[in-house]
């Protein structure tokens, strides 16, 4: 799996992380790009609105257990650096052997768009140092 960061057009890479494959991706089944508003009429009847989303769909990233999808501390601080900017927009790259997509996507709203820990339950300082990692991303095109 891997992280772009983009420019500010086009789908031009600027910098590029890897991340685990192992990371699940949780909320991929309970989101649908269809939109629907029910309301009824001063006749009775009902009026039913179906639009497509145009984007927005969440791509919630973490480890399946405690002992799967670590990262390096400086894969950490490099998102975290990431996670300042304004205007952000990176290209999501799955690759799986039976699988591989892409979505631009940026770091979701929110209190908490990325969490790490670090594996051993103390803080790691030096750059080689594992985290458990969490992604809450969110498709913008």
């Amino acid at each position: 799996m891997k992280l772009h960061r983009l420019g500010a057009t086009g789908l031009t890479p600027l910098e590029t992380l890897d991340l685990p494959n192992d990371m699940l991706w949780e909320d991929e089944f309970s989101w649908s790009p269809v939109v629907r508003k029910t309301e009824y009429s001063l006749t009775g009847a009902l009026i039913v609105e179906v639009a497509k989303k145009q984007a927005g769909r969440p791509i919630t990233l973490r480890p399946p257990d405690q002992e799967m999808a670590w990262v390096e501390r400086s894969v950490v601080q490099t998102l975290r650096s990431w996670q300042d900017q304004t205007a952000l927009r990176m290209l999501l790259v799955l690759e799986y052997a039976s699988d591989t997509r892409q979505f631009v996507v940026s770091f979701a709203d929110g209190a908490e768009p990325m969490g790490a820990s670090p594996v051993k339950g103390f803080p790691g300082h030096a750059g080689e140092d594992y985290f458990r990692l969490t992604l809450k991303l969110v498709e913008v095109e």
